[in-house]
Order: structure tokens, then sequence, then C-alpha cells
């Protein structure tokens, strides 16, 4: 008698015993999926991401604790400079709008600007809310203002629950999402580094966006369209008194495009781990101490491809990790994307060195090897001329 086939699990079913039972998962945010767009080919983190395992907690069992994220004084000066921002239903990040975005545009009148009521039970019915808030102030033609609303995304098969600071519906229809921050802008420039990121994430809200004002837009009948100018909200100077910029997030918007169009499908990349691969880490009562050895870890971990970039150590909790393993492979990954790219087919620095020795094996042909092969040469001719050593000059006396 033929047996029945076993039945195939479902993705979600899949991603809950890749995260372990009974633990919740980790929401994909904006930061997250930023770098996520910006390194697509690894799979290891869509896959971690994708399941919500906790990647700081998972880093840590591993032995490769990262120091990424904000401290919990950064986070408690952020939120209370996002509270004076927002102080007075939002009035003066109001008019940080209508200065910096609408210049010669009067300020609207308090009662003249809708503050929807986003809470709903669950991130599925926050998301459903804000969809619905959009709507309706869009149709009314007013301005609004919403605080913190939800956007749901798809990535690469898997949901995503976006959470802006504000986004703020215009009187034309056009959406602007807001970005608070509590790094400085002295002199109406802040650090081109934490801009750059600032940006990246904005993207991602805008692009969520887009999608909800399509459906907006087709169901009311009246244009709805998220600007590509998003607001960045500062401290002035050396005070607590906020100041703002607006953002071109074009380029930003493009690249988080293209890139999470690139992301393999969850569902492929949770199918090729061996069966019986978890990431659960077995927490203990206090809920941070990871009582599964580091060595099972070890082995999940690797069982998922990596693509490491030292660009990782800015963005993804297991970037430690992952940075000892590819130094230990001697993989041409260490060193950078563009090196990896000059190097071409070469895949370990063992085999760049030999290459450049001029060692039997490499195609003597292939452009890397010939490039490797003259700057060799052109080093030991470097280092075999002879110094020319300048005579010193006699004293010579000041009195004379």
């Amino acid at each position: 008698m033929r047996g029945h086939p076993a039945p195939v699990p479902s993705l979600r079913q899949r991603l809950t015993e890749l995260r372990g039972p009974g633990v919740r998962p980790r929401p994909l945010d904006a930061r997250a999926l930023a770098a996520l767009a910006a390194n697509p080919g690894c799979r290891r983190r869509a896959l971690l991401d994708g399941a919500g395992v906790d990647k700081a907690g998972l880093a840590r069992a591993l032995g490769a604790p990262a120091a990424y994220g904000q401290s919990q004084f950064a986070l408690v000066r952020g939120n209370s400079f996002e509270a004076r921002v927002k102080a007075d239903g939002g009035a003066e990040l109001l008019r940080l709008v209508c200065e910096r975005l609408a210049p010669g545009a009067a300020l609207p009148e308090d009662d003249a600007v809708a503050r929807p009521d986003l809470s709903a039970s669950g991130p599925e019915g926050r998301a459903a809310r804000t969809a619905l808030a959009l709507r309706e102030t869009t149709a009314a033609g007013g301005w609004a203002l919403l605080d913190h609303p939800l956007l749901a995304m798809e990535v690469a098969g898997s949901p995503a629950y976006l959470e802006p600071d504000a986004v703020v519906v215009h009187p034309d229809g056009t959406w602007t999402v807001v970005e608070i921050k509590s790094f400085p802008m002295i002199d109406g420039a802040a650090d081109a580094a934490k801009v750059g990121a600032a940006a990246r994430q904005s993207a991602v809200y805008v692009l969520a966006l887009e999608a909800v004002a399509e459906r907006v837009a087709a169901h009311t009948g009246r244009p709805a369209r998220v600007r590509d100018r998003v607001l960045l909200v500062c401290p002035k100077d050396f005070s607590n008194l906020p100041t703002a910029a607006p953002v071109d997030v074009r380029k930003q918007l493009a690249t988080t495009r293209r890139q999470l169009a690139r992301l393999t499908r969850v569902e492929e990349i949770a199918a090729a781990p061996p069966e019986g691969t978890t990431f659960d880490l077995g927490l203990a009562d206090d809920g941070r101490t990871a009582t599964r050895p580091a060595p099972e870890l070890t082995e999940a971990v690797e069982a998922v491809s990596a693509a490491y970039a030292p660009e990782c150590l800015a963005a993804c909790e297991l970037a430690f990790h992952c940075r000892k393993r590819s130094r230990q492979d001697g993989s041409v990954e260490s060193l950078g994307r563009g090196a990896r790219g000059e190097l071409g087919g070469l895949r370990t620095i063992e085999e760049a060195l030999a290459a450049a020795a001029g060692a039997p094996g490499p195609d003597p042909d292939d452009p890397a090897v010939r490039a490797l092969r003259t700057a060799a040469a052109l080093r030991a001719e470097a280092l075999a001329a002879p110094r020319a050593h300048t005579a010193p000059q006699e004293e010579t006396d000041a009195c004379r």
C-alpha cells in the first residue's frame, strides 16, 4: 500500500520552525530593509529578517556581539526631541513643513488640520487604519498630520510593517514623509553619513506609501502622490530647538526599488537549510541568556550562505561573525566589494597571491591575473631599486 506524501509546510510554519516555537518574531523595520537592500545577495540576512530572528541575540550567542544600534541614552534623547517637535498637535512640525516645502504658503489654522486616530488592534489593523485615514484625508482636500502611521509592504514574499515618524497630507493631494532625528544640524548642515542613512530609511517609507497612493487615487478619483523630497527634522546647532531641511531621495528610492526587486524570495531560501535547522536560542528564564550550545547555532547559521562586505559592520548585527568566517576562509569579500569586483574569478586571497606570484594554475590571459602580475612586477622593481641617499650638508657657522 502506497503511503501518502508528507504535507508540505506553509511558509509561515517553516519560518516559525526556523525562528523557534513560541519565539515572537522581530518586526522588519525600515532600517533593516534599507540595509537588506544595500546587500541583496545576502541570503542569510534575508532569511533571518524574514523569519523575524533576533540577530543581536544570535550574535551574542555565537560569541561575536556587534557594537551596532543606538545606545539607551540616544534612544531617550531621540524620543524626547520627537515629543518636543510634535507638541501642541504638531504645530511646530507643520510650521517647518510650510516653511521648507511650501515657502510663501500660509500656515493652516489648528482646527483646519486633521489628526486622525490610527489606533487599532495588531499590525494588520493599524496598517488598514492608516490606509483608510490617508484615503479620507486626501479626499477631504485639506491638511492632515498622521503621527506614527503603520505601512504594510511585502518584501521577497515576507510581510513587513514600517512606521515613519509622521506623514503630512497636503491640500493638493501630495504626501510628505517626515523623519525626525536627534543628531544636530549645525549652520544648516548635518553629518553627511547620518543624512545618507536617514535618506535610505526614508526612501523605504516612500516606496511603501506609493502603493497606498495608487489605491487611494483609484478609489477617490483624486490624484494622490508621495513627494520624493522628505523633511528631515533635527536639533538646531547645539540647542534642542527643531530645524529642518528637505532631502531629495530620488536616487535612494530608485536604488532601493531595484535592490529589493533582486531579493530571492524567502520561500526559496527557507527551503534550502536541512530539515530540523533552527535558530532558536533556547533562552533562559531571564529572557536574554542563550542556553543552546554555540556550535549548534554556528552550524545552523552556516547552513545559509552570506555575502559579507566590510560595509556590513555598520548595518548588520551578525557582521562580526561573518567577518571572522570570511577571514578564516581567506575570502576576497573581506577586502571589500571594490577589490572583489577587480579580482574577477579569483575567490580567495591565497589564489590572488598565487596569481600575482606567477604560480601555475590561474589563466594567464585573465585580465585580473595580468593586472596582479604587472602590479607584483612593479612592486618588486620598486623594492629592488637602490635608494638615493643625500649627503648631509656641512654645518655652517651662523656667525660667519
